[in-house]
């Protein structure tokens, strides 16, 4: 991005929180035109440069020149932008566990502040970013479900909304895998109660995806290797998985 067009930008900025002190949509930022700001202002100075370093994908510089925004002008307009930038700039750097802890401090300190659906879509988004593949921990991805769906409910007319959806079914069939995998982890080692309660469960919570097709069609074998399981425990021919009788 050119010099003109960032010092366009910065001035559109400083009119805007003129009157009313909030972080507009930062997608929206980049619409106006033929508006500018003295270069020579310092201020205005560190947000062209903390922007410039930004788009050339220097994130280090960027957080440097963001962060003495902060520091110095509190209270000011481009200090509540440059606290939104800082959690920008590491999502872009890819260091999202810090992306999240940044936005959700601006969320904390302004809660009612135009920027935050987009700020709750972007600490979804980091935990989307940092979710595993079905045999590992899905922590990350039940809290990128947790702040999409966050964001569907409390901001019903939010542009973001759309990807949200999306992500949030892809991520329940990721859960819903997951499920599945276990469950026929669970049959191969011969725990055939605990398989077929994993696909009881995984048919309830996650009844439209397609691993609760496939866990359907597993559904019966799997109930009638269960009784088995049961009717051997009884007997006394078998252990149950924790080594002790029938609960």
């Amino acid at each position: 991005m050119n010099r003109r067009l960032l010092i366009t930008f910065l001035g559109l900025l400083s009119s805007f929180f003129v009157s009313c002190a909030k972080v507009p949509d930062p997608l929206k930022l980049w619409q106006a035109k033929d508006v500018k700001i003295k270069e020579e202002a310092p201020l205005g100075e560190l947000m062209f440069r903390a922007e410039r370093y930004f788009q050339r994908g220097q994130y280090d510089l960027a957080y440097q020149y963001y962060e003495e925004v902060k520091n110095k002008y509190p209270g000011t307009a481009e200090a509540i932008l440059a606290e939104l930038r800082l959690g920008d700039t590491k999502f872009w750097a890819g260091e999202y566990l810090e992306a999240i802890a940044l936005y959700e401090e601006f969320e904390k300190f302004y809660p009612n502040n135009e920027a935050i659906p987009y700020v709750i879509y972007q600490i979804g988004t980091s935990y989307y970013k940092l979710r595993q593949p079905t045999d590992r921990d899905q922590s990350f991805t039940k809290k990128a479900i947790e702040n999409y769906q966050r964001l569907v409910q409390n901001f019903p007319q939010s542009p973001y909304n759309l990807e949200a959806e999306k992500r949030i079914r892809e991520l329940r069939e990721l859960l819903a895998s997951q499920e599945l995998y276990v469950a026929n982890f669970y049959h191969r080692i011969k725990y055939y109660r605990g398989a077929y309660q994993r696909l009881l469960y995984l048919i309830e919570i996650y009844p439209e995806t397609s691993s609760a097709q496939v866990a359907r069609a597993l559904l019966e074998r799997y109930y009638r290797d269960s009784l088995k399981e049961t009717e051997d425990i009884n007997r006394g021919t078998k252990k149950d998985f924790f080594g002790g009788k029938v609960p």
